[in-house]
């Protein structure tokens, strides 16, 4: 799996819970606590809106408005997800309804397996159960992974890599591995079944196993 600083990074509940505070302080008239919210998930949500939109610019109005509407849709919050899942739903929607308008929305469904032209051969037994790598790629058996991970050239190589997927692949692949989202919720996120998303997952995770050891090889 792909983490970005797994070391800072709060435990899930803690991180829900304070979010759910900020919401309701929000609701209290609190308008420092909302921009905290901004703070803490505008870039998972801009990263969110890219797997929509291609244009940095219409993913960046995408947010915006996304944010406008989670203030006007405060009251209609009941807390049966966490606030990071509200605000991502938000985004979802909006970023589809700018696709439809736009003539380029695609159920992420039927891209299942419309998108595996050049997945590596075998690419799938390369993973265990959990998603993660059964063998380091290339010189890492050599190396400390946590630290090379944690370099920013090849943060960078990955972030390329990631970019240069298929649309569906980058969207879950993006959730799972750097949001941290579990399967269910990307699921309902995006509208594709469990097996689906397993499938897009493993694809994603082999493209882009592949494109690391190039890089790690000297390949650019």
């Amino acid at each position: 799996m792909i983490r970005s600083s797994p070391q800072q990074a709060p435990e899930p509940a803690t991180a829900s819970a304070g979010e759910l505070k900020l919401l309701e302080r929000r609701r209290a008239g609190d308008q420092e606590a909302f921009a905290r919210l901004v703070q803490l998930q505008g870039g998972a949500l801009l990263r969110l809106a890219t797997t929509f939109v291609q244009s940095p610019a219409v993913a960046e109005k995408v947010v915006q408005d996304s944010w406008l509407a989670a203030l006007d849709k405060l009251g209609d919050f009941e807390g049966r997800s966490t606030p990071r899942t509200w605000l991502f739903q938000i985004v979802a929607n909006k970023s589809r309804t700018r696709g439809a308008r736009e003539g380029r929305s695609v159920p992420f469904s039927s891209l299942t397996g419309a998108d595996d032209e050049g997945e590596p051969a075998g690419s799938l037994d390369r993973f265990d159960q959990d998603g993660m790598w059964k063998e380091l790629a290339g010189p890492w058996s050599e190396q400390n992974p946590e630290r090379l991970a944690q370099g920013v050239q090849t943060r960078a190589a990955i972030e390329q890599a990631i970019a240069a997927l298929p649309e569906a692949q980058r969207a879950v692949i993006t959730l799972r591995d750097i949001e941290g989202m579990e399967a269910d919720e990307i699921c309902n996120l995006l509208g594709v079944t469990l097996s689906n998303q397993r499938i897009l997952l493993h694809r994603a995770r082999a493209k882009v196993r592949q494109a690391l050891e190039r890089y790690m090889a000297g390949e650019r």
